[in-house]
């Protein structure tokens, strides 16, 4: 389930979870509708789906078999209400990968795939600083 138009999206995203518990939700770029508030440009529904998800997140219980996962762009602007006990209380950062584990992701993705023979992934990791 995709949540982003609204407040009702993240009602049903928490009632399905708590139906299909244990499950995990994950929600990427929570910097988008977590920020700050009042310094979104979005307004009042970015701001009324945030506190509908921290209100849904409140309202667990003991374990109820639901692990809420997020990942965002920028920590830096993360409303400090996400980082409270309860909420997102544990941080785990992941860096941007060196060339060794870029040459690994470029394999993956490779897979069977034919390239010329002057194709090399090793050059092409190299030439890949900072990317992910």
């Amino acid at each position: 389930m995709f949540v982003g138009v609204g407040a009702s999206r993240v009602r049903d995203l928490f009632k399905t979870a708590k139906e299909n518990a244990p499950c995990i939700v994950f929600v990427d770029e929570i910097d988008a509708v977590g920020r700050k508030r009042g310094t979104g440009i979005g307004g009042g529904n970015d701001e009324r789906e945030q506190t509908l998800n921290l209100s849904e997140m409140d309202g667990f219980e003991g374990n109820t078999g639901i692990i809420v996962v997020a990942a965002p762009n920028r920590a830096d602007i993360l409303d400090s209400a996400l980082l409270r006990p309860g909420r997102f209380d544990r941080q785990v950062s992941v860096d941007v990968p060196d060339i060794k584990r870029r040459t690994d992701i470029l394999k993956v993705h490779a897979g069977n795939k034919k390239f010329e023979n002057d194709v090399s992934l090793e050059v092409i990791a190299m030439r890949t600083p900072g990317f992910s």
